[in-house]
Order: C-alpha cells, then sequence, then structure tokens
C-alpha cells in the first residue's frame, strides 16, 4: 500500500467496543455530509461482522435527526432473492433498516434476484448516478462506505484473480466465479469504492488477522496487481480508515494506530507503533 493510501488504523479491545466505535464512526460521517450536503450516503457491508454494527447504530440518538435525509445503498449483493438467508439486504433489514425511521425511497437495494445480473448492475449505476450523482470525479461520491474482509482478502465481492478487478469505467457490474455457495453476486467496483469520502474497513476476531497482515503489511516491493483486493481499495490520502478488534490486529507488527479513549492493550504485542 503506498505512502498516500496508508490508511487510519483503530483497535477497539473486543467486538463489543468494536461496533459501538462504529456507530460513532457513523454519526461523524452523518454530521460532515449533512452539514456540507444537505443529504448523507452510505453503503453497508455485507457478510456477518456488520450486524452488531449496525444494531449500535440504531441505537444512536445522535442519528435521529437525520434519517429523513439518508440514502442507504450497499457494496455488493449475492444473486439471491431479498428474503433469502444469504441476502446482504435481509441482514442489513434485520440489524438496521427495519429499526430506523427510512423510507422505501431512502433505500436503495441490489436486485439480486434478478434474470439478468448484468442489466441489474446498470440499473443500479445509474441509480447510484441519478441520486448520488458525480461530483469531482467519473464516479458517484458516496459519503461512507463500509465494507468487510474475507480471509482470502477479498472485500465486498471483489475476489482475488477476478476480471472484475480490472474494471475502470463502471461503477456496479455482475460477478461470476465467487464461492461456491453464492457464485453470482453484484458489486461496487474499485473505482466506486475509491471515490467514496470516506472507507471504513472493519474486520473481528483471531480468523480474520492474517487476512489484515496481508493487506495491511503487504511484502514490499510486490507488482500491485498482486496485492488482495482489499489493499486495492485506494480513496484519496486521508479517506482510508481500518477498525479493528484487537484479535483481528494481532498479526500486525509494523502498522501504526490508534485505541479508543480508555483502552490499554493487552499483553499480546498488539500494541504496535
Amino acid at each position: 500500500m503506498s505512502e498516500g493510501a496508508r490508511p487510519h488504523v483503530v483497535v477497539t479491545p473486543d467486538a463489543a467496543a468494536l461496533s459501538r466505535a462504529g456507530a460513532r464512526l457513523w454519526v461523524d460521517g452523518a454530521r460532515a455530509a449533512l452539514a456540507a450536503r444537505g443529504v448523507f450516503h452510505v453503503a453497508l457491508a455485507g457478510g456477518t461482522t456488520p450486524a452488531e454494527l449496525h444494531r449500535a447504530v440504531s441505537e444512536e440518538s445522535d442519528l435521529d435527526y437525520g434519517w429523513h435525509r439518508t440514502h442507504v445503498w450497499f457494496g455488493d449483493e449475492r444473486a439471491v432473492p431479498p428474503a433469502d438467508r444469504r441476502s446482504n439486504y435481509r441482514m442489513a433489514k434485520e440489524t438496521l433498516l427495519d429499526l430506523v425511521p427510512l423510507s422505501e425511497s431512502q433505500v436503495h437495494r441490489m436486485r439480486g434476484e434478478a434474470p439478468d445480473l448484468d442489466a441489474a448492475a446498470a440499473d443500479y449505476a445509474r441509480a447510484l448516478a441519478t441520486v448520488v450523482g458525480p461530483a469531482s470525479s467519473a464516479m458517484p461520491e458516496l459519503d461512507l462506505v463500509w465494507l468487510g474482509l474475507g480471509a482470502d482478502g477479498h472485500t465486498a465481492s471483489l475476489f482475488p484473480g477476478s476480471p472484475v478487478l480490472g474494471v475502470v469505467d463502471r461503477s456496479v457490474v455482475a460477478v461470476d466465479g465467487g464461492p461456491p455457495e453464492s457464485p453470482r453476486r453484484l458489486t461496487l467496483t474499485l473505482p466506486a469504492l475509491s471515490a467514496a469520502r470516506r472507507v471504513i474497513f472493519v474486520a473481528s476476531g483471531a480468523a480474520k488477522a492474517e487476512a489484515v497482515a496481508a493487506v495491511l503489511e503487504p511484502p514490499p516491493g510486490g507488482p500491485s496487481d498482486a496485492l488482495p483486493p482489499a489493499a486495492r481499495v485506494r480513496p484519496a490520502p486521508g479517506r482510508l480508515l481500518w477498525l479493528l478488534d484487537e484479535a483481528a490486529a494481532s498479526r500486525l507488527s509494523r502498522t501504526p494506530r490508534a485505541h479508543p479513549a480508555g483502552f490499554t492493550p493487552g499483553a499480546s504485542g498488539t500494541a504496535g507503533a
């Protein structure tokens, strides 16, 4: 990862503290966007890690004044109906969307059940361009994008070796060749993710520690196209943050990190620089 793209890394003691810290980051992002532009556009991550973060966000009274000016988008979706247990939309609905005052028009679901995923991707790209609109770049500038991390270094539905990683002219694409349980998907592209005003990766647990280290501390001198997909999300300097718990950060050795107030890192060596 280049110096210009080097993220700010925040380490919390555990997953519960991570969710609370993430909720406050959501508040900060919403306040900044509403003050600057009067609307807040946020894209949600899929998987299981965001569930507790979503619940913490739903309990934030500091967001009550802004929900009517919030638009929710998705970083990716599996090619399943919205009620399917694998659906990112279903997870978000159960853990956040049904718990806060958002109208149907404020929630922009990827149509994973569409028979033509290429057409569904184009429709979502048009919605982004219409509602968010490009500003200083050719891609829509979302205010805040939440991303998770797979054990193989993937993020959203951008998998190692996928030809989708080379897409530079579209904000949303269909994906074939994902994991066997859900090989077909829709995803925001690397340029769309990197255009965001703030990108926050969230990773929790020791099972993610190796992937976190591979992204944040890759071997020096390697080609950029050999980096894990998550390492290739490169917003402008100062716009990238990684929110980790102590277990997920346990394999880092060179990365400076901050800690929430009151947190004393354990003796396992995760205190870092």
